[in-house]
């Protein structure tokens, strides 16, 4: 087969051809990230080269010193970027360049809304990588060889960016890729020298690897050498008061692929029993793929400066997935794998000081800057609450950190923390009460907030699916026990006064017949019937009995294919109500019972479930106005 007849023409996958389309669009404004993303790549790739290397240095091919070329042409328009790293193979190519190979892609693409601005921050959040060159060129070459592999089977990649690339095999001696970058006429600014160097050191300083272009000094023997444009030294090697805030920035989009600064972060060199350096970073907004707990995470491992994997997961918990980051340890060896990671205990005392650092670095956030702790909990609150179930030692700290809508701001969004909560108990208060329902105004307008307004006592509201599965692990906070005012008896400490109690007791004895018939009458439907504490207005309402599932979590078992236990609610009624004396004076058991049946239906839609029968209770309801009316 000829080399020439190894060209194909290919398309691209359907989500590229809409990101291309996009980024050309809605990143214009910001045309000069294309060198950042570009200088990140081949970074990458002199990393993976450095790696693979340790097993096998004849990947090196006589070519050991590593750096990334920048080269321009003025006169053709053109911007080159080359390095010497791992290069990519005829497949590498095609997979690499021609589709996106992250999971969710589809649903990312849907968020999109046309609006340019908010759109530009949703593609940073997605990553952009390679496309960002059609944003400044109508043509993009690449020409690669995978370390190690013939000089016949260098490829050679080009694509107007316009939904189809061609692809052939050419020979190339040296490895790495080359990638040339036409420009467009309204970004002839980029084949300039000078500015190129000017991005170089805003964007690119903090790269491991030299970034060497021509020299332009007029000094004999210096035009047209190669120099270094950037300092090349690890960033997290040099000690804090040497790199200034933009250089943090700048590092923390480097390794994340994102677009804005991150909110906060924290460098820290440990020595002594371990040795090792971390830079970790909080970023200001959510990835898209956040929630999928099998998405690529985890912090960059490198081990005495050489970089040995992307997403080293072992060193955070799955609850800290958002954090990201560089781990520089002495202590592992050079030939480390995922493998050996699971074992090491090095790998675990590790874990335990990064993720208290992590946790510690949103406390002072939290302490000092709450408008932006309460930017990271809107982006990044529904993960954290993941916490208690998966991290037991850590359980007082991330209460902490946890914020919940309440009924003393009486507002939807999460800003109290359990500590405001205490702060603000009432005298005889010893529990830290709160609401589980499926969305806000179901849970603050649920008649068991009843008593609770009347005695001026707050109480959390939850709403996120992920709610009552947390409290099930978040058993207490400082001392103080939690409550679901909608589960077993109601016990309201020393806010309840002995005439409350008493009263109680009282309409129990005295009403021991209506709670009879209307057991007897719903037998079918509730497991008990009890004169409650809970109500002030309300005429009656459903409690979870103490060891029963609560409605949130049947969803969440049911909607992962599990199988729900069959339970019943306890109906507790409010025997001061004038529905429930008229009730208690009705005669005719028929009658009765279709009454019973309408107040506990009423009780099951006023606790934000939905009826199983809401035919039949349209039915009773009707029979019943009818009734009135006639």
């Amino acid at each position: 087969m000829t080399v020439e007849s190894q060209k194909e023409t290919l398309g691209f996958q359907t989500e590229v051809k809409q990101l291309l389309n996009l980024m050309i669009h809605s990143l214009y404004s910001n045309k000069e990230i294309f060198l950042r993303e570009l200088i990140s790549n081949a970074s990458d790739a002199e990393d993976k080269l450095r790696f693979a290397a340790l097993k096998d240095d004849s990947l090196f091919e006589n070519d050991p010193e590593l750096k990334i070329r920048l080269d321009y042409d003025a006169e053709k328009n053109t911007v080159t970027l080359s390095d010497n790293g791992i290069g990519m193979t005829r497949d590498d190519v095609v997979q690499n360049l021609g589709t996106i190979a992250r999971s969710g892609t589809a649903e990312f693409l849907q968020q999109l809304s046309g609006d340019e601005k908010k759109d530009s921050k949703l593609i940073g959040q997605f990553g952009v990588g390679f496309y960002s060159s059609f944003i400044v060129a109508d043509a993009v070459e690449v020409y690669t060889r995978r370390a190690g592999a013939p000089v016949e089977e260098g490829v050679h990649w080009e694509s107007k960016g316009d939904g189809e690339f061609t692809i052939e095999n050419v020979d190339l001696n040296e490895r790495g890729t080359t990638i040339v970058l036409h420009l467009k006429d309204d970004a002839k600014e980029f084949a300039d020298g000078f500015r190129l160097r000017n991005l170089v050191k805003k964007y690119s300083d903090h790269i491991s690897f030299p970034v060497v272009m021509k020299s332009e000094s007029e000094e004999e023997g210096e035009k047209g050498e190669y120099e270094t444009v950037n300092d090349a030294t690890a960033l997290w090697t040099l000690s804090r008061s040497e790199i200034k805030d933009e250089e943090y920035k700048e590092f923390y989009k480097h390794i994340s692929h994102d677009f804005e600064d991150p909110l906060t972060w924290s460098h820290n060199k440990v020595e002594g029993k371990l040795d090792y350096t971390s830079l970790l970073y909080i970023p200001g907004r959510a990835p898209f793929d956040l929630y999928n707990r099998e998405a690529p995470r985890g912090l960059k491992l490198y081990v005495q400066r050489v970089f040995i994997m992307d997403d080293a997961e072992q060193f955070l918990p799955l609850y800290l997935r958002f954090t990201k980051g560089v781990i520089d340890s002495n202590d592992l060896s050079l030939n480390v794998s995922r493998e050996i990671l699971q074992n090491d205990s090095t790998v675990d005392s590790i874990r335990t000081a990064v993720t208290k650092r992590v946790l510690d670095m949103l406390s002072k956030l939290a302490k000092k800057e709450p408008e932006k702790y309460q930017q990271f909990w809107n982006e990044f609150g529904t993960v954290l609450k993941e916490g208690p179930a998966e991290d037991f030692s850590n359980r007082e700290k991330i209460g902490s950190l946890l914020r919940f809508a309440s009924t003393h701001t009486g507002e939807e969004a999460q800003t109290v923390s359990l500590d405001e909560y205490i702060g603000r108990m009432k005298e005889g208060q010893s529990k830290i009460y709160y609401i589980t329902a499926d969305n806000f105004m179901a849970a603050k307008s649920s008649p068991h907030l009843e008593v609770f307004r009347k005695k001026g006592v707050e109480v959390l509201i939850l709403s996120d699916r992920i709610d009552e599965w947390m409290m099930g692990y978040l058993n207490e906070y400082d001392g103080k026990q939690f409550q679901d005012v909608a589960r077993g008896e109601l016990d309201l400490g020393d806010v309840e006064t002995e005439e409350d109690k008493k009263h109680q007791e009282e309409a129990t004895k005295e009403h021991k017949d209506l709670l009879e018939r209307i057991k007897a009458a719903l037998s079918d439907r509730v497991q008990d019937v009890r004169v409650t504490n809970r109500l002030t207005d309300s005429p009656a309402c459903l409690v979870v009995g103490d060891f029963d599932m609560g409605a949130q979590m049947k969803k969440i078992m049911e909607a992962a294919g599990q199988k729900v236990p069959d339970s019943k609610p306890i109906f507790e009624i409010n025997v001061d109500h004038p529905l429930v004396q008229r009730l208690e004076s009705e005669q005719g058991e028929e009658r009765f019972g279709e009454l019973s049946a309408v107040l506990l239906d009423q009780a099951t839609l006023a606790s934000g479930e939905q009826l199983e029968d809401p035919g039949a209770y349209v039915s009773r309801l009707n029979r019943l106005l009818l009734e009135l009316a006639n």
